[in-house]
Parts: C-alpha cells; sequence; structure tokens
C-alpha cells in the first residue's frame, strides 16, 4: 500500500452528515476529494455545509480565508460512481447504516479498484469483517468510525477487521493523524469501544425519561455538571439522531444481550418522526433544522 505522504485523491461515498464532514476535513488534509451520491440535490446540500462549516471557522479565527478557500477548491461531487473512484488512492465509505448496502458496495468497489487502494467504512457499530467479506481484497478494507460532527470531534475509531493487513490498519490510524484526528485502534467487536459504553448510558438516560426521574435536560445536567461530560446524553442522542441509535441498540442487543434493548420511547419517538436535531425535534426542540 502507499505511504501516507503519497496519497493525493480521496473518494467519500455518501454525503450526508457523516460523509460531508469527512469529505471537509480530507479536504483541509490536503487531498483532492470526490464526493459521490445518487442526487445532485443531496450533494449540493453537502456542499453548502461544508462552506458554512469553513466560514465558521475563518470567522472564529480559527482557519485562514486563503485555506478556507484550498479546501472549497479540492472538492468535486458526482452522481457517478466510477467517475468517484477513477484513480483515486483512498475510498472512504459513508453511506446509510444498512449492512447490505455497505456490502453491495463494496463488492462493486473491489472490481473497479487498484491492488494499493485502502478501503475503510465508516459505521458505528456494523460488523467490519462482515462487510469487507464482500470485497474482492478485503484485507484493504479497515472501519473508520468518525464522531459527529466530523470536522470537530477528535476521536477517531479506527477497527481491524479479521481479514485487515497491518499495512492497511497502519495507514488507515496515518490518514487519521493527517486528518487532525487522534485516532484508537480497536478489534472488531459488537460496538466496537465507543458505541458500546456510550450507548449504555444513553439507553439507560431514555428509561429514566421513560420512567419520569426527571427531566431530560435535569438528566443531562446531572452528567455535564456532576461527571465532566462535554454534552449530556439525551442532548447527544438528539444530535446522533434516534433513528441511528435505535439501529444500533437493535443490533447490540441481538449481537450481546438484552440489556441493549431499546426502551419503548426510544422506538415511540422513532415512529413519530422525532429524531433528533436533523428534523428539529427530538428529546429537545432544535432551531434550524436541516
Amino acid at each position: 500500500m502507499k505511504h501516507i505522504d503519497a496519497l493525493e485523491t480521496a473518494a467519500v461515498l455518501g454525503s450526508g452528515t457523516m460523509g460531508h464532514g469527512i469529505a471537509q476535513v480530507l479536504a483541509q488534509s490536503g487531498l483532492t476529494v470526490r464526493m459521490y451520491d445518487i442526487s445532485d440535490e443531496f450533494l449540493a446540500k453537502a456542499t453548502e455545509r461544508i462552506a458554512a462549516n469553513l466560514e465558521k471557522g475563518v470567522a472564529r479565527g480559527k482557519i485562514e480565508p486563503a485555506a478556507r478557500d484550498e479546501a472549497l477548491a479540492r472538492l468535486s461531487t458526482t452522481t457517478k460512481l466510477e467517475d468517484a473512484i477513477d484513480g483515486v488512492d483512498v475510498v472512504v465509505e459513508a453511506v446509510p447504516e444498512r449492512i447490505e448496502l455497505k456490502r453491495e458496495l463494496f463488492t462493486t468497489l473491489g472490481a473497479n479498484l487498484g491492488p494499493d487502494v485502502l478501503l475503510a467504512t465508516n459505521t458505528s457499530s456494523l460488523p467490519i469483517t462482515e462487510i469487507a467479506a464482500a470485497a474482492q481484497h478485503p484485507e484493504r478494507v479497515t472501519g473508520m468510525h468518525f464522531f459527529n460532527p466530523v470536522h470537530i470531534m477528535k476521536l477517531v475509531e479506527v477497527v481491524q477487521a479479521e481479514q485487515s493487513s497491518d499495512d492497511a490498519v497502519e495507514l488507515t490510524l496515518a490518514l487519521a493523524r493527517r486528518m487532525g484526528k487522534e485516532p484508537i485502534r480497536v478489534r472488531d467487536a459488537p460496538g466496537f469501544a465507543s458505541s458500546r459504553l456510550g450507548l449504555v448510558i444513553g439507553l439507560e438516560a431514555i428509561r429514566m425519561v421513560e420512567e419520569g426521574v426527571a427531566s431530560a435536560e435535569d438528566i443531562d445536567r446531572a452528567m455535564t455538571l456532576g461527571y465532566g461530560f462535554p454534552v449530556g446524553p439525551l442532548k447527544l442522542t438528539d444530535i446522533v439522531g434516534l433513528d441511528v441509535r435505535l439501529s444500533i441498540a437493535e443490533h447490540l442487543a441481538r449481537e450481546i444481550g438484552s440489556h441493549f434493548q431499546p426502551p419503548a420511547l426510544l422506538r415511540e419517538k422513532v415512529e413519530r418522526g422525532e429524531l433528533g436535531k436533523k428534523v428539529g425535534k427530538g428529546f429537545y426542540e432544535w432551531d434550524g433544522a436541516r
């Protein structure tokens, strides 16, 4: 595989909450980035979000105007998968958290990429080993679990599947560092490290709301003021998305045990469309829903 300094071009597959953030940080790290999605509308919205994020960075004095302009110049978009991956050095997949969708995509990627291309999947809980098994060269596949918002959160979990080569894992760790992140290396186990720990707290907080122990705001204050959490578990659930939390909980309940069984309140909110910040309502009311 190529050395980290030799990586020049990346494809990001998916332009949603995670995908556009990954594309932004890759572009800021100096790579030329092609962002792929199934519609021009999705891509236009993603590009607007990236531009807005960079503009906020300039306004806060954290990004130089020239660096903003250079990052935007390195970014292009396409609705054609073959154009997105043509000649790239690394692919980061960030499509919705459905394993069959990811496996299908990795089968296509494996048949159309050169032997030195790193393939990383962004997932918070799905088994990397199963995703890698669909690829023609599974030894090149690793997991990269980014955190939302990607351009701010420092942690990246680099997940080693059963098939992942040491070279692929080391290159993924180096890529995360080049992106300004602080990676940790974890084995491919249900929930990895962060989702498994974080979900226990998040689900219990939801049960406490369900039981009327305290309001969402006060439960969150208990964790931010009493334990030094930067954000409470219920506000974090809103930021992540209640639908995403539900999907992860269902997966971990099957894989690990009933203590990850989703509370009824979480299911009810998802069924009502109260998915969190992205729609303006979850456990909190949010302005400027996207």
